[in-house]
């Protein structure tokens, strides 16, 4: 193929990639991937590939000097691929094509599951910590949730979850009426009236997200939404054990469709 032709290939599709970068992140639809923090890396990225691919592409027509001398019998070139470039570019550029038009910027259930959608806490408590730390009440934690116009203490999904993993905030918390939010999807080791509320905690990107979810049942009818819609419930925190140690189960007397918040699956210290 011609020397020229291959670095305008080569240089268009440095730019693309660039392109998707500045997409990405002008879209906003970097949130679902990447912490906040990175943002600016990924423009400043996106940029660079974009100039750098511009400026090969208006120099392709141009003879370059190899650096070296060739021998009179020296025919070796510095353009030629063992790859034929036109597979190369579109390795390069259909299966980003493809993601960027096809993804739906969320995980399937199936991967949430392998991500811990369906586990429970673990049981663990330092005696050492124990001595340290003032002794819990009722009265303290009422005050650090005070309740909703409905009467329902506001806890994040990530406090209810972890308690379950602590034998005196489960005495504290059980028993309790409170409101949480998260993501509903359908629980196939429950009965027709059971779900799974989760939210997803991601330290840097998508990659080390873990599933942070409980067990929630309803009173009366389950709400008739899409799977993985958000969802405000209220209700009665419980942490029975069913065979397998205690789990956190919400036991639902109202449940009402919301909003996703746009930062929601980077919430680390905000849950």
């Amino acid at each position: 193929m011609n020397a020229k032709l291959q670095r305008v290939l080569s240089s268009l599709a440095l730019t693309a990639w660039g392109g998707v970068l500045v997409y990405f992140h002008a879209s906003s639809r970097i949130t679902k991937y990447l912490s906040e923090d990175f943002h600016p890396l990924v423009l400043a990225g996106g940029l660079g590939l974009i100039v750098v691919g511009l400026f090969n592409l208006l120099t392709a027509t141009q003879a370059a000097d190899c650096g070296h001398d060739h021998g009179p019998e020296d025919s070796h070139d510095h353009e030629s691929l063992d790859l034929n470039p036109m597979a190369a570019f579109a390795i390069l550029l259909l299966p980003l094509g493809f993601s960027v038009a096809y993804t739906k910027d969320a995980f399937s259930v199936g991967a949430l599951a392998a991500k811990g959608l369906y586990d429970s806490p673990s049981e663990s408590r330092s005696t050492a910590l124990d001595s340290l730390l003032p002794k819990l009440t009722r009265e303290i934690i009422e005050k650090q949730h005070p309740k909703n116009s409905a009467g329902f203490h506001e806890f994040s999904l990530m406090e209810l979850y972890f308690s379950n993993g602590d034998p005196e905030m489960r005495d504290l918390v059980g028993g309790m009426a409170v409101e949480t939010e998260g993501r509903m999807v359908k629980d196939p080791e429950g009965g027709g009236k059971q779900r799974r509320l989760y939210r997803l905690f991601i330290t840097c990107c998508a990659a080390d997200s873990q599933a942070i979810p409980i067990i929630v049942r309803f009173n009366d009818e389950v709400p008739d939404v899409e799977e993985g819609a958000w969802m405000m419930l209220s209700g009665t925190m419980r942490f029975p054990d069913e065979g397998e140690g205690p789990i956190p189960v919400l036991e639902v007397d109202y449940a009402q469709e919301g909003v996703a918040p746009p930062e929601e699956a980077f919430m680390r210290g905000k849950f």
